[in-house]
């Protein structure tokens, strides 16, 4: 078996959220930090296939497969554990470290990010040029200055079929090189054409300020009215977010977060240079981590119609899983942020970032749409859509505050409001705690498809060691408490033993314990087992005390097994069971 070092996996876990590994296989709805759906292993009605955002693992309690994004991979596409790495290092654009690799993966990085940069000066000069003039005039009549168009590096892509390739060409770079950074294509007859012609042009720089790709957007009514390049070496669309090299200079740690480009060019050119927006289709997990890094507050500033207003529900409940607190700007006046300005100048919009509301206020004018409050009927329907919305939000503290304000508004009971909330929450963790339990008695029992068959003669044993191992997992550093005290003898289950025996070697080589480190250690069934045991850790105490008492649970039930069956004992042997070490 390929063995990977742990920056690697580190990195392979960096580059691949856990959502958006699992989502194109389950449909996953968010339940707080956690997220359900239906198991892609086994078949049932109930969701029991559980995604846990904050460790990055999941755990079916159905069926007891379970793992993180490396044994996902393996059991979803049927691969070995390092075909499924490096499916995920391919997935990431993340070299392999295989010999040779790197040098030759890294030189053709270069390459590439160096053609990019080329290609750039070439669209940008020849905005400037007379066959620019149109995508010049373009940029000119959406306001621009010429400022702002230097600072972006907007440019033109003329209206020939070969202008770049040629220019490149006299550069010194190859045809396959100019295919694989999507600046060409292959026509059906074997000729190289450029891949943008007659657009303007949009570079898309990273943080280290290199070109990695590009947009185009075309000046008539043809389409597509946007081309972008396609995902390379150096970009990936899922994980770009445009003009995030200007914007994460910003001090306050605040983002505008926009659908397009000329939305984020509009707000720097009017003073915002905190306003970026996500590339690809739609909003992803990988983008929303990548804000998270440069801000602790992100404002929506979607269009105004329909289907901004979906975007802004759905990007709210990707940020939702990160620590940034969310705000969503209502565009008045306009249908996106260049029009407002355009209009009304950017002290309107300033007022308009300014009165931006939070999550929970969005989510309630959104349920009071179309709801005529004015009747008891109204009232009765909203508040209890209402008490759902606020029994979503954990926060008790944003819970009270709104219940107060709809108390003011509606003339209910902030009370009444309170106790519909608490029976909303109630009933959906009784359901939650109902399926684990029916689900999870069967898979955690053991039995004779179980890795540990022994736990069910050993339960209090076993009990003990599985908390041991849940709560080492969360907090390592309460090994060197218990590492002296407990030996190979005192587990009752060989396998627990070899699970704890795993983590505590690596705890003892400083290093880290996630799940990730140990798929190439555990068959997806043992995987299953030990995603099984960390989910766990939401249920113990996880504190110091708790693992001396598991050691002293061990201690006692080794005794007793030491001891042999009771009733070949004297009477001397049998009251001996009873007594501490």
């Amino acid at each position: 078996m390929a063995r990977f070092s742990d920056e690697f996996i580190a990195a392979i876990k960096e580059r691949n959220d856990i959502e958006a590994v699992i989502s194109p296989y389950v449909d996953l709805r968010s339940r707080g930090r956690i997220m359900k759906g239906l198991c892609p292993f086994h078949n049932e009605k109930t969701p029991s296939f559980t995604v846990y955002l904050d460790t990055q693992s999941y755990y079916c309690f159905g069926c007891g497969a379970g793992g993180d994004i490396i044994s996902f991979t393996m059991a979803m596409e049927n691969l070995d554990y390092a075909d499924a790495v490096t499916s995920l290092a391919q997935r990431s654009g993340l070299p392999l470290p295989e010999d040779g690799y790197d040098d030759g993966m890294a030189r053709a990085r270069r390459r590439m990010l160096e053609a990019n940069r080329e290609a750039a000066r070439f669209y940008y000069k020849m905005l400037y040029e007379n066959e620019g003039k149109t995508g010049l005039n373009y940029f000119l009549s959406r306001g621009l200055t010429h400022d702002t168009i230097r600072r972006f590096g907007l440019g033109f892509a003329p209206d020939r079929w070969d202008a770049l390739t040629r220019h490149m060409r006299s550069l010194g770079y190859r045809d396959d090189e100019l295919l694989s950074a999507d600046l060409a294509r292959k026509t059906k007859n074997g000729s190289i054409i450029d891949m943008f012609r007659n657009r303007v042009i949009f570079p898309i720089i990273d943080l280290r300020g290199s070109v990695i790709a590009f947009g185009g957007r075309v000046l008539d009514d043809s389409k597509p009215k946007y081309l972008n390049t396609s995902d390379t070496l150096v970009y990936k669309k899922s994980q770009g977010v445009f003009a995030l090299n200007l914007a994460k200079r910003g001090t306050d740690r605040t983002l505008i977060l926009c659908e397009g480009y000329m939305d984020v060019i509009a707000y720097h050119q009017a003073g915002f240079t905190n306003a970026v927006a996500g590339l690809g289709t739609a909003f992803t997990q990988e983008q929303a981590k990548l804000l998270s890094r440069y801000a602790d507050e992100i404002i929506l500033s979607y269009d105004g119609d329909e289907a901004g207003q979906k975007a802004t529900k759905r990007t709210m409940g990707i940020l939702e899983k990160t620590p940034v607190r969310i705000r969503v700007a209502k565009m008045t006046g306009g249908k996106d942020p260049d029009e407002i300005i355009k209009k009304f100048g950017k002290e309107r919009m300033r007022a308009i970032l300014s009165g931006a509301v939070n999550d929970i206020e969005f989510d309630l004018a959104g349920i009071k749409a179309g709801i005529d409050t004015s009747d008891s009927a109204g009232k009765v329907e909203y508040l209890n859509k209402a008490a759902e919305v606020l029994a979503s939000y954990n926060d008790p503290i944003s819970r009270d505050v709104y219940a107060s304000k709809l108390s003011e508004e509606l003339g209910v009971s902030k009370d009444a409001i309170l106790a519909q909330v608490k029976r909303r929450k109630t009933a959906e963790k009784r359901k939650e705690n109902r399926e684990i339990y029916n689900s999870a008695r069967s898979a955690a029992m053991g039995g004779q498809n179980s890795p540990n068959p022994d736990r069910k003669k050993n339960l209090r044993a076993a009990i003990a060691e599985e908390t041991l191992i849940s709560t080492l997992l969360s907090n390592p550093d309460f090994y060197k408490e218990i590492k002296d005290k407990l030996t190979k003898e005192d587990f009752a289950t060989p396998f627990n033993y070899r699970l704890y025996s795993l983590i505590a070697k690596r705890i003892e080589d400083c290093r880290a314990v996630e799940l990730s480190y140990f798929a190439g250690e555990l068959t997806p069934q043992e995987m299953g087992y030990l995603a099984m045991l960390e989910s766990k850790r939401s249920k113990l105490g996880n504190t110091k005390k708790e693992c001396l008492d598991c050691v002293n649970v061990l201690k006692e039930e080794r005794r007793i097994r030491e001891q042999g069956d009771p009733s070949s004992m004297s009477d001397e042997q049998f009251l001996n069971l009873f007594k501490k070490n």
